[in-house]
Formats: C-alpha cells, structure tokens, sequence
C-alpha cells in the first residue's frame, strides 16, 4: 500500500507522488546537458530536488551518458578542513561510481591523487583522469552541495571551473549542483561567484493547485476516502502547494488520525486538516524545527523581524531576501510576506516560545458559564498584564523590535490553547499585525479580530489610532467576526503608564471596534 512520503526521495512503489520530471522543464534540462553546461538547481529543503536528480540520472543514462548522481552531505563536518572534505568528497565520488555505473576506475587512483597533489587539486585530477578513461560522455549531478562550507566549498568550486574549459575530452561532459541556494549566494568575497561558469539558475517550485489536489486524489483511487471540498481547499490554503506540508499534512490526517484509518469511508473533512495542522505545529516536526532555527541568522532576522512588527522600517538587503526565499521561508511573489499560514504560525510561535510555556496567567475568567469566551475581559486581562509585565518581558526576546507583538502572540496563544485557535495574517509594509481568533462552540463559532499597531516617535497617536480602526474594521467585515479590538502599543519615550493606558470604542460598521492602549 502506498502513502504520502515524509522522508527521503519518493517512489512509486511506496508513496504517492507527482513525477519528479514533471516539475522541471526537461526539455531545457536536457538541452544544457547536450550542449555541455555546468548549470545549478535549486530549490528549499525537502522540495524533491534528490527525487528529481534521481529520475534525471536515470534519463540520461538511457541516452547514452554515463550520468552518476552522488551527494556531498557526508562532507559537511570538515567545514575549513580541506584535506577532511576532499578525502570524503573522492571517497564518496568512488563509493557511488562502483555502486551506480559498476565502475571501479576511481577507486584505484584517488588516495594516491590526493596524497600527490593535495586536497587544492585532487578532486580536479581525478574528474580529467577519470573523464578520459570514460567510454561515454561523463555527467556528474552532485546533490546537497552547499552542505559544503567556507574553504571546502570554495575549493570544489573552483576545482570544477578550472577544469571546465578541457571538457568535455579532459573533464565531465556537464555538471549540476544542487543545493538550496542560487549561485548568487556562493559569493566568498568581493571577487565574486566561484562558480561563474553556470549556465542557468533552475529552481524547483512547489505543488501548484492542480498537483496538491492530484496528489490528494492518489489517496481515494487507493482507499476510496474522499475528501471533502473544503478539506481540499484547507491543504491547498495551508501549504500553498510546498511538498513536504503537503504531504505531511496528509499523512497526519489519513494515516495518524486513528479513526479516518481504521474506517476509510469516513471522509475527510476541513476540520480533520485544521487538526492535523495544529499536531504538525506543536510537535516541532523537524522540517518545521529546521526552518525556526533558521530565524537565528542574522540575514533571516533582518527580513522577518519587521514583518512581525508590522513596521516600514527594514535594514535589510535584496541578498538576504533572496537567501530567505531560497529557504523557503518567504513568498516567490509581492508583497514580501511569509510562504503559506502554516510558516506564518510557526515563525512567531517558535519566537514567542518560551514566553508561552513560562507565563503565568490567572484563571480564565474570560471563559463564560457556556462555554463561550469574552473578549473584551480577555483584552482586559492583557491590558492589566502587559502594563505590569512588559519590563520584565522586553528583553527576554530575541527579536527586540517585535517583542511586544510576540508577547501579545504568547499571551493569546496561551489563553486559546485547548479551546480555540489563532490565525495570523502579517508582512512588510502592511503597518499592522492582525490576528483572528476562533472560538468553537457548540452550536457556533466565536471568532475576534486583534489588531496591533504601534506608536513610535514621531508618530501621532490619533493617527495611528484612526488607521488602525479602519484597518481593523475591514479585517472584521473581510472575517464576519463578531467583534475587533486594536491594540495600540505606545513606545515613545517618556510617556507614563496613565498616559498610555486607555480604553475607547469606535465605531466599526459592521462591527464595534474597542481600542486598548498600552
């Protein structure tokens, strides 16, 4: 029986899967490998690049090539060790030859190579020795290249364009690195790109609509479980189509949901995906523990921090939006804005994580007799919790410009756990945070609009108030939420808490909009 794959390259006897070869142009693919380019794909991890190069290499080799597909993932601890990464480079390049194209040639010629001329011109020697004692044209896709680093990442690059010229008698036919980044991003120094010789910069985009609904529809073909529609348009909405939330999604929803897998005529439905969801998220599965780490970085802290502080001001450059991009963390598309409502949540939970876990929150009163929940004694609650808390609170974040939005996220995150949820619509330029919280009940569901702006210097606080409301009363018509509430966060120096601390209501059309000041 098949299932959505979660780990590895997919096949077709295991998992259902979107063939790899139709997510690239092969023609042109093919084309630059006819014509002897050294050209890069890239995509962010978990996309299917090591599906795709499998499926290419096995293309090529039915064409006449001899086409070895080999990884240098297992080099990635030598880091500046060049000798280290070149001895596992050869022994890898070897390794796979012998396993792949029954070819022991370089088996017999690389220690004594690197041991003559050393790790700055092994690996070079070896590709001219081993391209002449080639029968056929030599094509060599070398996956995860930029687990390589610094000095041993630089030396194989350059290795590659000094041989490039000789090809394709004295050095491979055609070579594709694979990795997440553009070449762009390869740049060591003020001399540019190592690796200036690529013909072409190929990225591997994500599932369109058509292929996440095809991918889904491989399931009920198997199992006869259908999907509800509106479970169709919920993976869809989550992932916008990236492989891996795809597919995980899917498989936490078919195959770990007890029920919808013992009795498959149950179908599946969108609140079956808002749960799978919600699981993925609080259990930091690894390609989503993989992404928060990467909010570390300083070039990724630069592009999402102003996002979060619904701010204009941004100190970052086309260069660090590119390699966010190339991680998949943001949209290929304007405006700049996170990739899909799943990275969109995760992101500023993982920032706010610890303010969640470690609050300490009085009971909740803002729960009703009958289950509903009041949001204006919620919004209430945070007033009082943020005048007597922030200072202790400001500091322990990482991202110092956001942390009151962060906070505001931790507190509600905190307050809905178990009960409901939050979902958080954020990105540059757009001057706000909104946030949506829903509330199931019984018969019905609850659902708030929280706004937050904040009041810097220079700003005027009518101002920001007055835009805030009208931004906040088109998020409520646009959700037909019951209620909205703006949070206006005052931090200009020099004001006092009686100065900031304020409560109004204004009128929002098709709702009230309350405005608490902070």
């Amino acid at each position: 029986m098949r299932s959505f794959n979660t780990a590895g390259p997919v096949n077709a006897t295991d998992h259902y899967l979107i063939a790899p070869l139709s997510r690239i142009d092969l023609d042109e693919v093919l084309g630059l490998v006819r014509d002897k380019k050294y050209f890069v794909l890239h995509a962010p991890r978990q996309t299917g690049k090591t599906s795709a190069l499998l499926a290419l290499a096995e293309v090529l080799n039915g064409r006449g090539y001899r086409c070895l597909y080999v990884t240098f993932e297992t080099a990635r601890t030598a880091r500046d060790d060049v000798q280290r990464a070149m001895r596992t480079v050869l022994a890898t390049l070897a390794s796979q030859a012998r396993a792949t194209l029954d070819d022991g040639f370089l088996d017999d010629i690389w220690p004594d190579i690197l041991a003559r001329v050393g790790p700055d011109l092994a690996f070079g020697v070896a590709l001219e020795r081993w391209a002449q004692a080639s029968p056929g044209p030599l094509v060599l896709l070398i996956d995860e290249i930029d687990t390589l680093v610094g000095d041993s990442l630089l030396s194989v690059l350059q290795q590659l364009r000094a041989g490039y010229p000789t090809r394709p008698e004295r050095f491979p036919h055609s070579v594709v690195l694979c990795g997440l980044r553009d070449p762009r991003d390869y740049r060591m120094d003020a001399s540019g790109s190592p690796f200036n010789i690529a013909a072409a910069s190929l990225r591997l985009g994500d599932f369109s609509r058509r292929e996440t609904l095809t991918l889904l529809g491989q399931h009920t073909e198997q199992t006869g479980q259908a999907f509800a529609p509106e479970a169709l348009q919920a993976v869809w909405t989550q992932t916008r189509g990236q492989p891996w939330l795809v597919n995980a999604l899917a498989h936490e929803t078919c195959f770990r949901n007890r029920a919808l897998r013992e009795d498959r005529s149950r179908a599946v439905t969108a609140d079956h995906i808002t749960a799978a969801r919600e699981e993925l998220i609080v259990n930091r599965v690894t390609h989503l523990d993989y992404l928060a780490d990467k909010l570390r970085e300083e070039r990724v802290r630069r592009v999402i921090e102003p996002m979060l502080s619904g701010t204009h001001r941004h100190t970052f450059t086309d260069r660090d939006v590119g390699y966010a991009r190339d991680l998949g963390l943001l949209a290929r598309d304007a405006p700049l804005r996170v990739a899909n409502p799943i990275y969109a949540e995760v992101l500023p939970r993982e920032l706010a994580w610890v303010a969640q876990e470690t609050l300490e929150l009085s009971p909740p009163r803002y729960v009703r007799a009958d289950g509903s929940l009041d949001a204006e004694l919620l919004m209430v609650e945070f007033q009082g919790f943020f005048r007597r808390h922030s200072e202790h609170w400001r500091n322990r974040f990482a991202y110092e410009e956001a942390w009151p939005q962060l906070l505001l996220q931790a507190y509600l995150q905190r307050v809905v756990n178990g009960g409901g949820r939050i979902e958080r619509e954020y990105a540059l330029g757009s001057g706000r945070v909104d946030l949506l919280i829903v509330w199931p009940l019984a018969d019905r569901v609850q659902e708030f609009v929280v706004e937050c702006k904040v009041v810097r210097e220079h700003d005027g606080l009518e101002r920001v108030v007055d835009e805030g409301v009208e931004q906040t009363a088109r998020y409520v018509d646009r959700c037909a939420a019951e209620a909205g509430h703006l949070v206006v966060i005052d931090r200009r120096d020099n004001r006092s808490w009686e100065e900031k601390v304020f409560h109004l209501r204004r009128d929002g059309g098709a709702a009230p909009v309350d405005v608490w000041g902070m």
